[in-house]
């Protein structure tokens, strides 16, 4: 083995000093470029949480506006059903009153005939009511209510029908 006087005149000494500075420098950049991708990577995923935000946002709008609808919805189908009832008084209403001054200016000779216009005027009533329930039942499905809402408005409706029919 060959002693040098000063250990810097050894080549080990400066192959080691080489390689140091060479991990040195190739480490700094190796770590620029890292933290370049790693910054890279991080703004891509703050503006994929952005986009996901916005899109919630958007979402939560579009419930509301579908509620909103919905809600609007309802109440037309509740003003279509207690205007198809004040019409269906009306129109009993009307054909009460015109069998009674049919029925008192020909009392005597018309007792058959007044039974059959009060059994005509029913059947119109009924005629009328079944078409404006249908009309109601019809608005209603067209403003997408549930499956179980749809269900549940015919049951209602079909249970009134005869009641309401009674009534007038």
């Amino acid at each position: 083995m060959h002693q040098y006087e000063h250990f810097w005149l050894d080549p080990k000494f400066w192959v080691a000093v080489s390689f140091i500075l060479f991990v040195v420098l190739l480490g700094g950049m190796i770590w620029k470029r890292l933290g370049a991708l790693l910054d890279a990577r991080g703004a891509q995923v703050r503006a994929q949480l952005a986009e996901a935000t916005k899109l919630r946002e958007e979402a939560e709008a579009m419930r509301k506006r579908a509620e909103a609808d919905r809600a609007a919805a309802l109440r037309e189908a509740e003003e279509t059903v207690t205007r198809a009832r004040a019409e269906a008084d009306r129109v009993a209403t009307a054909a009460a009153a015109e069998a009674e001054a049919n029925a008192a200016r020909r009392e005597r000779m018309a007792m058959d005939r007044i039974a059959a216009a009060e059994a005509s005027a029913l059947a119109e009533v009924r005629t009328a009511a079944a078409e404006i329930a249908a009309a109601a039942a019809r608005s209603v499905i067209a403003e997408k209510l549930t499956a179980e809402g749809d269900a549940a408005m015919i049951d209602k409706a079909v249970a009134d029908l005869p009641r309401a029919l009674r009534a007038a």
